[in-house]
């Protein structure tokens, strides 16, 4: 079993970033910006380089900032299409690290059994393609309901603040335990991943990103412990993502499998 999963983890970071084609990120052009600034920020839709598709305004649930004041759910007006990527913007107020949230409604995807075993090894999700090979059904198509649950941190002049690791209550996403403004590169920084707002524990995490010259800074991956915490190692200067895809099979159901996505962005100086 463990030379399995051992081979799974392998595929899915040699591909990772090449074949995977369905995540969803927040990414402004940078991560530093002075206070009173409108922003801008991408919404890719694909990889962290490149959007494939926009997301549509009417599939937001919600769509939130936090600062040292607390919680706003921002306006959706500003959500808008720009050909194959959405984009949303806002005006930044007083210094501090700013977290921007938004969550979508839930979809359903049909794919053949050899795309779906592909995705599972691409995606992150060699578990359930383990499991998969263990029960027989790697023939077997998949009906698969999704939504996806995304956050960035903005630093807003230079004053650090606390709020990073505020829950938004997402039903998937990735808590900052550690502000990474206030760490060094070489330093460790500490996310929870959370499902339906608990801990999950042995949870595989992906992170990678680029660097400051636009190189790839290549994935790796690591499991949350029993209280579902990863240390993510920031090895260099750059644009960084963290994430997690949280998928369990469903039984009596529409659908073969129900998947959770969170994706957390943040940038290293």
């Amino acid at each position: 079993m463990r030379v399995r999963i051992a081979g799974a983890l392998a595929l899915l970071i040699a591909t990772a970033g090449t074949l995977a084609a369905h995540d969803l990120f927040l990414k402004p052009a940078t991560f530093f910006v002075a206070p009173g600034t409108e922003v801008v920020l991408r919404v890719l839709n694909g990889s962290f380089t490149k959007s494939e598709n926009a997301v549509t305004k009417d599939r937001l649930v919600d769509l939130s900032v936090v600062t040292s004041q607390g919680r706003s759910h921002l306006d959706t007006s500003s959500w808008r299409d720009r050909g194959d990527t959405s984009v949303f913007s806002i005006r930044t107020g007083a210094a501090g690290t700013y977290v921007l949230g938004a969550s979508t409604k839930p979809r359903v995807l049909r794919l053949e059994a050899k795309e779906f075993n592909q995705y599972l090894a691409s995606d992150g999700i060699p578990d359930v393609l383990t499991l998969r090979k263990k029960n027989g059904e790697l023939d077997k198509p998949s009906r698969e309901r999704y939504s996806k649950h995304v956050k960035a941190l903005l630093q807003v002049g230079t004053e650090r603040t606390d709020n990073v690791s505020t829950v938004l209550g997402y039903p998937a996403e990735i808590l900052a335990l550690d502000n990474p403004y206030r760490l060094r590169v070489g330093a460790f920084m500490r996310v929870r991943a959370l499902v339906d707002g608990q801990p999950v524990a042995r949870q595989l995490v992906l992170y990678g990103g680029r660097s400051v010259s636009g190189a790839r800074i290549a994935a790796r991956a690591t499991r949350t412990d029993a209280d579902g915490i990863a240390r993510i190692a920031l090895t260099r200067r750059g644009q960084w993502y963290v994430k997690f895809i949280r998928m369990v099979r469903m039984t009596e159901d529409s659908v073969d499998y129900e998947s959770k996505w969170a994706t957390l962005t943040f940038e290293m100086r």
